[in-house]
């Protein structure tokens, strides 16, 4: 039976998974990769250790798996949208990875919002520029580091770097490369999407486009003897890892939103026309023909992992050392919360928003007389909440009739049953092991022959999913909570940007 690998590279790890062909995990390894934050909103990290790494858990996963690395028939990498990673001349690293979290062209973004700069890229490329946008990073580099900006001669994304070094072949992929620079019509790269940002010196440093499952390349003798890899190994284009996780965990596909709660609220749905609008980018799907409309923001379930870390951190430390899981203790906590009136409403906007870069997080209608888990009551409900309003959009624009949710929020049954409460929408949450691996390995076995196509998925999706359905009365009440909820952003929205200038201006 053929094997397949997925790489699947997030903001801090980088994992390697091997598959048999009807799913099942073989083996896992992961491996940290270092941030660095040299100055604020300054998110980068090295591009050769995340490459070093990542081949370091290629190999421990190719040793563990029990099997010959002959019988791995294809490879594909996923990995974090958005972001940048550069190559000079000599297809080196020019400069550190840029990650998604990046916000050093926060005030850019913003200048082309008032200045209609925004508004001519949403009718040309399907979206709005934002911080981390490679068109925004791109014109930041332009602008403060112009020796930089004339030595480039490859734009990339963060998997694309990973093939890369597994092959030696520049390109990339067609759900990537929609993140700035093509025409939302033809889905293809378009000088005048460039010339928009005032970046059109960079028209040949676009890669090639390849669909996600199209071998591009081999794994070289060099890459092989870093990851145990058999030289000549196909390795296909792969794909973005917002479109992997829905592709993996059964639910890219048009009529259900797709939910993946992690460090991103990310909520997408698939078209088979683009419709374009401000909420949400119109991305290219996995074949031409298709589009994935992506309403997302970086504000999710990394401020429930900000919580625990910061304000819990002395039983967490006693839970691990114990060998028991802190999230599967604080649950309880969570539930008895839910069951008792509350008036603390907490804004998830930690690392980012849908209301714009000077946006931050709080908590409101705090008492003395509140305990922990009532705090984190609110942040998870937040985090809902905000999933919420990217879902109502979407459910504006295309009218889903369900949900599936992905991310370590869906493994809690409490959780996710208050996913689906606050939709008032059943949510689907399945056994998937290592979705977004997974969807780019179906993307490998596609690439090979071993799947007629990514989506033709092996495994039994109903028998391993279950379905949560919204209790009227619990969804009833949480949308009064969550009708406070937004209006106090929009309160509190001419109040931010005073905030933020009582501190240090980054």
């Amino acid at each position: 039976m053929p094997l397949l690998l997925g790489i699947d590279n997030g903001l801090t790890v980088t994992k390697a998974v091997i598959f048999d062909e009807t799913g099942r995990v073989l083996a896992t390894a992961r491996r940290r990769v270092v941030q660095s934050m040299p100055r604020p909103r300054h998110v980068e990290r090295d591009m050769d250790a995340l490459w070093t790494q990542t081949a370091a858990a290629v190999a421990e996963a190719v040793a563990a798996c029990g099997r010959p690395a002959s019988d791995i028939a294809a490879v594909a990498a996923t990995a974090h949208g958005d972001g940048l990673y550069l190559l000079d001349r000599a297809a080196r690293p020019l400069g550190p990875g840029i990650l998604s979290l990046d916000s050093r062209a926060g005030d850019l973004a913003e200048r082309w919002h008032r200045d209609g700069t925004a508004d001519a890229a949403l009718a040309r490329t399907g979206q709005m520029p934002h911080a981390s946008a490679p068109s925004a990073i791109l014109a930041w580099i332009r602008d403060h580091q112009p020796d930089r900006f004339a030595r480039i001669k490859h734009v990339l994304a963060c998997k694309d770097w990973l093939a890369f070094c597994l092959t030696g072949k520049i390109g990339t992929d067609l759900t990537e490369v929609s993140t700035a620079f093509t025409d939302v019509g033809t889905q293809a790269f378009d000088a005048q999407a460039l010339a928009i940002f005032g970046l059109g010196a960079l028209w040949d440093a676009l890669p090639a486009i390849a669909l996600p499952d199209q071998v591009i390349g081999h794994v070289t003798p060099a890459a092989a003897a870093l990851t145990g890899l058999v030289p000549g190994t196909p390795v296909v284009a792969g794909l973005h890892d917002v479109t992997a996780s829905a592709l993996g965990a059964g639910g890219y596909g048009e009529g259900t939103v797709a939910i993946v709660a992690g460090t991103y609220s990310i909520n997408e749905t698939v078209t088979r026309a683009p419709r374009v609008d401000p909420r949400w980018f119109c991305r290219n799907g996995l074949r031409r023909g298709e589009w994935n409309a992506m309403s997302i923001s970086p504000a999710s379930a990394a401020n429930y992992d900000w919580f625990l870390d910061t304000l819990c951190g002395g039983d967490r430390a006693a839970a691990e050392a114990q060998g028991r899981p802190f999230h599967a203790a604080i649950i309880p906590e969570i539930e008895a919360a839910m069951a008792r009136p509350s008036t603390v409403i907490f804004h998830p906007f930690l690392f980012g928003s849908p209301h714009g870069p000077q946006a931050s997080g709080g908590f409101l209608g705090l008492h003395g007389w509140h305990d922990r888990g009532a705090m984190l009551r609110a942040v998870v409900e937040g985090i809902a909440f905000n999933h919420r309003h990217h879902v109502d959009a979407l459910r504006d624009g295309f009218a889903p009739q369900a949900a599936r949710l992905t991310g370590g929020i869906s493994r809690s049954p409490v959780l996710a049953q208050l996913f689906a409460d606050v939709l008032a929408m059943p949510v689907a949450t399945s056994d998937t092991e290592e979705a977004a691996a997974w969807g780019a390995a179906l993307c490998a076995g596609s690439g090979v022959g071993l799947f007629a196509s990514p989506r033709h998925d092996p495994r039994d999706m109903a028998a391993l999913s279950t379905t949560w359905h919204p209790d009227p009365g619990r969804s009833a009440d949480l949308s009064r909570r969550y009708a406070v909820f937004a209006d106090l952003v929009h309160a509190l929205s001419p109040l931010w940007p005073r905030i933020e200038a009582l501190g240090d201006p980054a």
